[in-house]
């Protein structure tokens, strides 16, 4: 049966850190990321105010700046209709993600091998420095909390901690803008496979590659982490969107 507008969407409640506005929006990408919201669906932004609990005025404003990004756009008096993205397009993201993060959390790890410097003397090595290898233990929560979403096949915790992961990661590359590229490439993806991997059981063994990552990183090890990042991307466009990696 298609898909439809009426149908109750499975949304994280929100509460009080964020503005209700940030918590909408960002709760909102991840569902459609994970294909939880449909392409050529129209959403009501009153009708998704219910399913937070919150009033339409947050969402409303959340959906502009999802329209702002590219991702929904406006129906006169009826809401937001989400937008496409072809296999090209999800095909040419994947492929920027992996030019930018496979150097940039090489050169992490880089920074903490025998020799203690930046990624042998490439240049692009400098916004990070050294990174010791402790700087990584607080990321291992994160990783252990998309370990324990993957388990409960909770794909819109899964995908929330996932991005929350990569970007504090790259962060500590120290280019901003490199993480804003990044969050802004992770917000158009769609993992329309992902339901079916998690139901095959398949989605425990890539969310327990964000701990291996991460002890890899703090070791040093340049080349283990580069194969481990870039068969990691790859998931994008293989095993979560149905096809072979």
């Amino acid at each position: 049966m298609a898909p439809s507008a009426d149908d109750r969407l499975d949304l994280p409640a929100v509460g009080e850190r964020q503005s209700l506005r940030e918590q909408v929006a960002h709760a909102l990408r991840a569902a459609l990321i994970t294909g939880e919201m449909r392409p050529g669906v129209v959403y009501s932004a009153p009708v998704l105010a219910a399913q937070f609990g919150v009033s339409a005025t947050p969402v409303r404003e959340a959906m502009l700046d999802l329209a702002k990004e590219g991702l929904v756009e406006a129906v006169r008096n009826k809401g937001f209709r989400v937008t496409e993205l072809s296999d090209r397009d999800l095909d040419e993201l994947t492929e920027i993600r992996l030019l930018i993060e496979v150097p940039t959390v090489t050169r992490l790890a880089a920074g903490n091998g025998a020799g203690g410097g930046a990624a042998d003397g490439d240049g692009a090595g400098s916004a990070g420095g050294t990174v010791g290898a402790a700087r990584f233990d607080p990321l291992r929560p994160l990783a252990q909390r998309i370990v324990d979403a993957a388990d409960r096949g909770d794909l819109i915790a899964y995908v929330d901690a996932d991005i929350r992961f990569h970007l504090e990661l790259l962060a500590l590359a120290g280019n901003a803008h490199l993480v804003d590229v990044v969050r802004d490439l992770r917000g158009r993806a769609r993992l329309y496979g992902l339901p079916a991997l998690s139901a095959r059981g398949g989605l425990a063994g890539s969310a327990r590659e964000h701990l291996d990552l991460l002890d890899l990183l703090a070791a040093g090890d340049r080349e283990g982490t580069e194969r481990l990042i870039r068969r990691h991307i790859g998931h994008v466009r293989g095993i979560w969107a149905g096809g072979a990696e």
